[in-house]
């Protein structure tokens, strides 16, 4: 026997990420950005850019791989005599960041205002993390390995926050959604 689904009040971390889509003081750059995107989101390359040919975004994909990349250099951090083999991940993230905020995007651009509001902070949080992760990987190539694993750590953590509000984007907003299949 199937239980009827109830719904409960939202949790703080929820009640967070759809604060985000209140924010009208996002609207002015948001706006701006969606104007300059949308026409290169239209063009053939900006298609095959956003997915169409497969179905569904591209976006999700690529940031498997910083995401990945990042986690396991904190996975490293923890083992003694691996410190190596975490810049080298942390290189690795930063090298695969640029084709994951390509593809974000293009995606963008189809977006409507709430949406739009969240994307932007999404895509905040994540410059953020990259540039933190980036001044790891400086620190660590500097031999300043301590200051590196707390940099990283505090990139994990944005990543994270910048992770929860692009799966707000797309589970609670549905972005990117049923765009080119027919929903018969």
């Amino acid at each position: 026997m199937q239980r009827a689904h109830r719904r409960e009040t939202p949790a703080p971390p929820h009640r967070a990420l759809t604060a985000v889509e209140e924010i009208k003081a996002l609207d002015a750059p948001a706006t701006a950005l969606t104007q300059r995107l949308r026409g290169p989101a239209e063009s053939v390359p900006g298609r095959l850019l956003r997915g169409r040919w497969l179905g569904h975004p591209l976006h999700p994909l690529a940031v498997t791989v910083p995401i990945g990349a990042w986690m396991c250099s904190a996975l490293f951090d923890l083992v003694p005599g691996q410190e190596e083999a975490a810049r080298r991940l942390v290189a690795t993230g930063l090298l695969a960041a640029p084709a994951a905020v390509l593809l974000g995007l293009f995606d963008y651009a189809d977006l409507d205002e709430r949406q739009r509001r969240v994307g932007l902070a999404h895509a905040a949080s994540n410059a953020v993390a990259i540039a933190l992760f980036g001044a790891s990987y400086a620190a660590r190539s500097r031999g300043r390995v301590a200051r590196g694993r707390v940099l990283g750590a505090l990139g994990l953590a944005v990543t994270s926050a910048g992770g929860a509000l692009g799966g707000h984007l797309a589970y609670a907003q549905g972005a990117g959604v049923f765009r080119w299949q027919s929903t018969r």
